[in-house]
């Protein structure tokens, strides 16, 4: 029998393994060692080769093959089968699609499947495109109909019910067909803040449409439920809508549909008009996906050069590897393994692209690294088709394989697809790699450690190439951890134009790239094309046509800090007056202060010193805050009162607390404090702490900045706040 090697797991991913991976008692002990999980996860895998008349010693051979291939980093699945490989719960799939019918019975059963869903760990699709519109006439009540908005929000409050293994909230993605009459409320739906927090949302767009928008032609809506028009609005009109609230919050992304069913491999077997959460694997209804991606710097030496035949050892035994977790899979519902095990869709796909093309001296974005791209991917399918080819021969094809795009290819096939580029959030943190193709977001943060102690982190790439130049002056290196880059500092050109992160990339670059990997890729490509604060909305118009067409099969988008900017949609109730009386303009003047207040002092800690805050209330709301820094400079200390001042000035005019906090909380210094177990990071940051502290309540927030758990980055990734660091992520 092989031997099995040692992991080769670093200090920050083994506290990722603790928290979310390793098997704990009930006491929340943990109960497994890294190595164990892995073994728990490989035997529980080969366990599948006895169906194929493996004998004992054999799956224990192709354990230890599988036990290796993760302990090296070279490949490891999604993190619903390192979770629950080898435990009674058994699910192991990362995707799921569940249909939405316009019945109460088909809608109430889909939900009661995602419960199920979400709580073994998977994340689902849905297109609502069936549910008849809004106003729409209910037969059966004699009464109107809500839409197809209002049951996505019980789904939202399901998924915020109901962890994932006891560890996290799931996600969605929610679809509407273009043509559907309540498309318009759709596309706006998450510029109201706080509506559909665990949705990504996406329009599917035909070829059709987007033919409209070109010629300037209308469009028609149609009910679902009567196929009749409803109305006509201007194509290119409506497409403006999307690429307004796309600019403003992030949302909605665009599937292009047709694309999507042209490479559909089992069209005999249904549509393919939905996708899994982050909107790289189209899928059936009901059917489901297991991913798992290779760590291409493991493929490479130390100068970026591709070990071909290791790389085509890796595909082969990952492609094995899950096809069998497809068999020993306990799906949630008799459907999804109906289904599933009658495609036996894989994706297998890839992570550590960013540093790749560090080592190779090569510049993200350019021609050299797409070109690269499409060479690496193409080998990947081209390998893992070979494979799945053989292993039809000993296992048999897949059971829909009959009237497949393989079967008119006379291709027997094991697995209706092959590949996908998935965005590898947690997995890519414990391979201590870049996620799926995306670039780095920092060349060098600092995070918190043990105690109050902070570590610097520093892309071992940069390191490298700047010990090569020479010893780095101590400016240089401070430059790249205030901000991240090397935009401003002193190196050279060269260095600059390889060492680039996602903001100094043109969102035509980030296109182009997942352009070159779309093209050989089964299914599809989870990708987020960043844009600077800065950018405009005709950046994003143009980007969501250079994706049609480039030959994408869909697009995300977020620019930098817009959830900031979020529209509100007040009601008529004491918010909206108390925003209105705030609002110049409008003759309302901040309430006098009385003589006598009564208040609450806190202290925080910051970079400058300790921070008194003294809040006080008047009818038992806030009223005013003082706020004073102890042992600081006059500068600080006068631009802490400046603070107080405006606070106070916001208070006594009617402005809520909350939107003050909002305003100030997150906001990120060049040197922030950790404090307990939170971190402070700059002055109006600790104002705002100390104000939800002398409330005793704390407003949450989404924003890309720094990871309230461990202090490092967060970046901004298919719909969620994510850290470059530890596990946190909070999805919006």
């Amino acid at each position: 029998m092989a031997e099995r090697i040692k992991t080769l797991f670093s200090d920050n991913a083994l506290r990722v393994l603790e928290k979310r991976y390793l098997r704990k008692d009930d006491a929340g002990t943990i109960i497994e060692s890294p190595e164990e999980m892995l073994w728990r996860v490989a035997a529980g895998v080969a366990e599948a080769e006895s169906s194929f008349g493996e004998s004992k010693s054999g799956q224990t051979e192709w354990a230890v093959k599988f036990f290796n291939m993760m302990a090296r980093l070279d490949f490891l699945p999604n993190s619903p089968t390192l979770m629950n490989a080898g435990t009674p719960r058994g699910q192991l799939s990362a995707c799921f699609v569940l249909p939405i019918g316009d019945s109460m019975e088909d809608i109430f059963g889909a939900l009661s499947a995602t419960a199920l869903v979400h709580k073994s760990g998977g994340g689902t699709g849905f297109n609502f495109s069936n549910v008849r519109p809004a106003g729409d006439r209910v037969r059966s009540t004699s009464g109107v109909a809500s839409g197809p908005i209002s049951f996505m929000e019980l789904f939202d409050h399901t998924t915020e019910v109901v962890k994932q293994g006891g560890t996290r909230r799931g996600a969605n993605m929610g679809i509407l067909g273009v043509s559907h009459p309540d498309v318009l409320d759709f596309v706006k739906a998450k510029t109201e803040k706080g509506r559909l927090t665990n949705f990504n949302i996406s329009v599917g767009i035909p070829d059709s449409f987007m033919e409209a928008v070109t010629l300037g032609a209308d469009w028609d809506l149609i009910n679902p439920r009567t196929g009749e028009k409803t109305g006509v609005v201007k194509a290119s009109e409506l497409w403006d809508l999307l690429i307004e609230s796309a600019w403003k919050t992030g949302d909605p992304g665009v599937l292009f549909l047709d694309r999507i069913e042209a490479a559909n491999t089992v069209p005999a077997c249904g549509k393919l008009d939905c996708t899994n959460p982050c909107g790289e694997q189209p899928l059936l209804p009901y059917e489901s996906c297991n991913l798992g991606s290779i760590n291409l710097i493991q493929m490479a030496d130390k100068r970026g050069e591709m070990d071909w035949t290791r790389l085509e050892e890796t595909v082969r035994l990952a492609v094995r590897f899950l096809d069998d977790v497809i068999e020993c899979n306990n799906y949630p519902l008799e459907s999804i393994a109906n289904i599933t095990r009658g495609n036996r869709k894989i994706g297998l796909g890839i992570m550590g692209w960013a540093e790749l093309l560090f080592a190779r001296g090569l510049r993200y974005g350019s021609r050299e690294s797409t070109e690269l791209a499409g060479k690496v991917m193409g080998f990947i399918q081209k390998t893992g088709h070979e494979e799945s080819e053989s292993l039809s021969r000993a296992r048999g094809t897949f059971p829909n394989w009959e009237g497949s795009v393989w079967h008119k290819q006379n291709r027997p096939m094991r697995n209706a697809t092959v590949t996908t580029i998935a965005p590898t959030g947690t997995i890519s943190l414990i391979a201590e790699c870049s996620s799926g193709i995306e670039p780095v977001f920092a060349l060098a943060y600092r995070r918190k450690a043990f105690d109050n102690d902070t570590l610097v982190y520093i892309n071992s790439y940069l390191e490298d190439a700047l010990n090569r130049l020479g010893e780095p002056s101590a400016g240089v290196f401070e430059k790249v951890l205030s901000s991240g880059t090397l935009t401003d500092a002193d190196v050279p050109r060269s260095v600059k134009d390889i060492f680039v992160t996602a903001h100094d990339i043109p969102y035509s670059e980030h296109i182009q790239m997942q352009a070159a990997f779309q093209k050989y890729t089964d299914n599809a490509v989870s990708k987020t094309i960043n844009l600077p604060n800065s950018a405009e909305v005709n950046d994003v118009r143009n980007a969501y046509l250079m994706s049609f067409e480039s030959g994408c099969k869909g697009i995300t988008i977020y620019r930098d800090r817009c959830k900031e900017t979020q529209v509100l949609y007040m009601g008529a109730g004491e918010d909206e007056k108390a925003e209105t009386a705030a609002i110049p303009g409008k003759g309302v003047k901040p309430r006098k202060r009385p003589s006598n207040l009564q208040g609450t002092t806190v202290k925080i800690r910051t970079s400058f010193g300790n921070l008194y805050l003294t809040l006080n209330l008047l009818s038992g709301k806030p009223f005013e805050l003082f706020a004073t820094l102890g042992k600081s400079g006059k500068d600080t200390q006068a631009h802490t009162e400046a603070l107080g001042r405006l606070v106070s000035l916001s208070l006594r005019s009617g402005i809520p607390m909350k939107d003050v906090i909002e305003q100030l909380k997150g906001i990120g210094g060049s040197q922030p404090v950790f404090e307990n177990d939170g971190i402070i990071l700059s002055l109006p940051d600790a104002i705002a702490q100390g104000l939800e502290r002398a409330m005793g309540e704390t407003v949450e927030i989404a924003r890309d900045d720094m990871c309230p758990s461990c202090g490092a980055p967060t970046i901004h990734a298919e719909g969620c706040v994510r850290c470059v660091s530890c596990d946190y992520s909070k999805c919006y």
